[in-house]
Formats: structure tokens, sequence, C-alpha cells
């Protein structure tokens, strides 16, 4: 059987997402921005995913799909790992959509990683040494709010709490291999082992 998030941590992995989706919709309601599938769709933007709470919500998610639907996926994970492949070779932007983007939506929209709960909104970050470092909002973002930044969407509590279930999980699971990841390559990896 897969390891999977352990029972106890469950509810407040679910909560800390939660914590999430309800910042950026704070955040957006408050810039008068609304996120509805432009053109610069930010599920073709490749990201790189570093915990293992992501990748194991990821896929307890798919495991909720049916066979077919995870079979559909998996084959579409390969087909973009081969696409940014072949773009990264040609020193190409790798700008291909997400296989879990099915007629602009996400299949599995309630187990997406975190970048994909904050992305778009301007944020701010404070660092371990005070430094406050910050970013930009999505393109969209700028033609619907303009240059304003003062509705920053603040991670830092979300990124602490973030950090430390991962570090409980870790524990527990007994799991010390870093981890960077694309959701495609979630959905294919079979190979990142959790013996304990």
């Amino acid at each position: 059987m897969p390891i999977q998030i352990p029972a106890r941590l469950k509810d407040r992995v679910e909560q800390l997402f939660e914590r999430m989706d309800n910042a950026y919709d704070r955040a957006a309601e408050q810039s008068g921005f609304v996120c509805n599938g432009c053109e610069n769709n930010c599920c073709m933007t490749r990201f790189d995913h570093h915990t293992l709470l992501e990748f194991l919500y990821l896929r307890e998610g798919l495991a909720r799909l049916p066979s077919g639907l995870r079979e559909t996926l998996r084959q579409r994970a390969l087909a973009v790992m081969e696409q940014a492949a072949d773009l990264q070779r040609r020193r190409k932007a790798v700008r291909v959509m997400c296989p879990l983007n099915e007629d602009g939506r996400c299949i599995l929209y309630a187990h997406r990683p975190m970048i994909c709960r904050l992305h778009g909104i301007p944020h701010a970050l404070r660092r371990p040494d005070g430094t406050v470092q910050t970013g930009p909002g999505c393109d969209d973002y700028y033609a619907q709010c303009g240059a304003s930044t003062r509705n920053r969407l603040d991670r830092t509590p979300l990124y602490v709490a973030m950090a430390q279930l991962e570090q409980l999980l870790r524990t527990e699971l007994r799991f010390d291999r870093k981890i960077k990841m694309t959701v495609a390559e979630m959905i294919v990896d079979n190979s990142v082992k959790f013996k304990v």
C-alpha cells in the first residue's frame, strides 16, 4: 500500500489548504481581481513543487479517480514531460498545459499544490532575517487591477504553517529526500520510495 498522509495530520493539511484558499479569495476580493482563464494561463507555467505533503496530497486525489482517468492523466503527464524536455533542449520557454487541466479547469482542484492556490496576486514573504521579499501578480491581475500592490497577499504565515506540517510529516515517515517535481512528474512518479 502506498504511503499516505497520516490520519492524524490529514485535518491539519486540509485546514491549511483551506486557509490558503481563503487568504487568496480575500486578497483577490480586496483588489477586485477575478481569475477566469486568461490567455496567459498559469496552468501553462512550469512550477516545481518541493514538499512531500503536496506530493502525497495530489497523489491522494489521483487515487480517488477512476482507473481509466488515472491512466489518461498519466499519458498526458508523460506527453507534457516530453514536450517540456524538448523545449528545454531547444532553449525555449517551457509553456505546456498542465496535464490536470481539462477544458480550462483543474481535475484535481481540491488537491492542487500550494502555488496553484496562491499564484496571480502580488505577494510578500517575510524571511527569517527580517527582510521582506515581494513578488508580482500575473499579467491579468495588472490588466484588471492596475499597478497598485497595496493588497499584497502575505504568504508568510501560510509558508510557515506548510513548513511545520512538512517537518511533522517527514519526521513521522522518516523521509529525508529533497523533492523538486512538476505536477506532471508527480502524476508519473512511481520511484519515490517511502519505506519506513
